[in-house]
């Protein structure tokens, strides 16, 4: 009787174990828990890790004494309604943290859900292509192509200004005519735009020192 109770018991705890793994394991893949949303496209996990979506950028939150970009807010709403306090999958690409220390990757839901497709495809942050991290490029760019022709979130209120702009394909990032990194492009990687719209639609980000300045 007791060597049948004790079996029993191992039977249970193993149960039991396998139900509390389950809470971080699924298909093979390890979850972690988000404890704070930053914005759009930044997270904190449990663990302390930030994670900094990688391959999309989100409007900027107001801090110190910079203002909130338009959209900012309701992108971070938009990613907190997804992630927060739940667990998420996290895959990596080539490099793996950002200069600033955070991990840069691309984040699933236990459903399958990717986060980072999804802020994109509803308009709340578009396209941030980084080489060499280019796994999703061209999934994020049919996302955000989908979006903009929908006219959905950031892409609403679209105004266009009168400028030149010139284009990096090896970064695949666009400038002002007059910004210094513009003039720096070698001519083998050099591209014309005479719409934001146009470079946005094919890939390209704009350079955050010209255009924040």
């Amino acid at each position: 009787m007791a060597r049948t109770l004790k079996t029993y018991y191992y039977v249970i705890l193993s149960f039991l174990l396998l139900i509390l793994c389950a809470g971080n394991y699924a298909y093979g893949y390890e979850f972690y828990e988000v404890k704070w949303v930053d914005d759009g496209d930044t997270i904190v996990l449990k663990d302390g890790r930030k994670i900094r979506y990688a391959g999309i950028n989100a409007p900027e939150v107001d801090h110190k004494e910079i203002k909130a970009e338009p959209y900012a807010y309701k992108s971070k709403e938009l990613n907190k309604e997804m992630v927060y306090l739940k667990k998420v999958r996290l895959e990596f690409d080539a490099e793996k943290n950002d200069r600033y220390g955070r991990a840069l990757a691309y984040v699933f839901l236990p459903d399958g859900t990717f986060v980072n497709n999804e802020i994109i495809n509803k308009g709340f942050a578009y396209c941030l292509p980084s080489p060499p991290n280019l796994k999703y490029e061209q999934l994020l760019l049919k996302s955000q192509q989908n979006a903009m022709s929908f006219k959905k979130g950031i892409w609403q209120n679209w105004e266009e200004s009168n400028s030149e702009y010139i284009a990096n394909k090896r970064s695949k990032r666009f400038h002002y005519k007059k910004c210094g990194f513009a003039n720096k492009i070698s001519k083998i990687n050099v591209k014309y735009f005479s719409k934001k719209w146009d470079a946005f639609w094919e890939g390209y980000a704009p350079c955050r020192k010209c255009f924040i300045e």
